[in-house]
C-alpha cells in the first residue's frame, strides 16, 4: 500500500469509528429524553388522580384514566399504561402500586424497566382532607425489571392475575 492509500483508510476509519460514537450516543440521549417525558406524562396523570380523589373519595376508573392519558403531555412516550384501581380499595397499603408502564431501552447505558405511581403519592393530607388543585410533586419511582415483577407478583390477588391474562 503507498502513502495516499494508507491516509485514505486512516481516513474512512475516522469517519466510521466517529459515526458510531455518534449513533451511539444519540440513542442514549434519545432513551434519556423518552424516559424523562414518560416521567412527566405519569406526574401530570398521578395529579390529575389526585385531583379526582380529593373530588370524589376514591380512585378513578380504568376508562376515566384511559381518557386522561389522550390529554397527557408527552402521552406517546408513556408507552402502554396499566392501571390497578380496580384491585385498590380503603385498606389498601399506600405502597400499592396504582399504575405502571414498562419502558423499554435501547440503550447501552440505561437498563430496561417500569415507571411506577404508587397509591401513596395519590393520597390526600389528612389534615385538610383536601387537595389545593395545583400541581405537587408526585414521586414516580424508576424500579429494574426483576424488582418491579417482585413486588408486583406479591400485591397482585390471584384474581387480577387470572383477569389479566385473559
Amino acid at each position: 500500500m503507498n502513502r495516499r492509500q494508507k491516509a485514505i483508510l486512516a481516513e474512512i476509519i475516522i469517519v466510521l469509528l466517529i459515526t458510531i460514537v455518534a449513533v451511539v450516543t444519540i440513542l442514549n440521549v434519545r432513551d434519556y429524553f423518552n424516559r424523562r417525558a414518560a416521567k412527566f406524562a405519569m406526574m401530570v396523570l398521578g395529579n390529575r388522580i389526585k385531583s379526582y380523589r380529593a373530588k370524589q373519595g376514591s380512585v378513578p376508573s380504568k376508562s376515566w384514566v384511559e381518557n386522561q392519558k389522550e390529554t397527557l403531555p408527552g402521552n406517546d412516550r408513556l408507552g402502554e399504561l396499566q392501571y390497578r384501581g380496580m384491585w385498590v380499595d380503603f385498606e389498601s397499603d399506600p405502597n400499592e402500586i396504582l399504575c405502571f408502564s414498562e419502558k423499554k431501552s435501547r440503550s447501552i447505558i440505561f437498563n430496561d424497566g417500569y415507571l411506577v405511581l404508587r397509591l401513596k403519592e395519590v393520597l390526600i393530607p389528612a389534615a385538610t382532607g383536601e387537595h389545593s388543585g395545583r400541581d405537587t410533586n408526585i414521586n414516580i419511582q424508576w424500579m429494574e425489571k426483576q424488582e418491579f415483577e417482585d413486588l408486583l407478583a406479591q400485591q397482585q390477588s390471584p384474581m387480577e392475575i387470572e383477569m389479566q391474562y385473559k
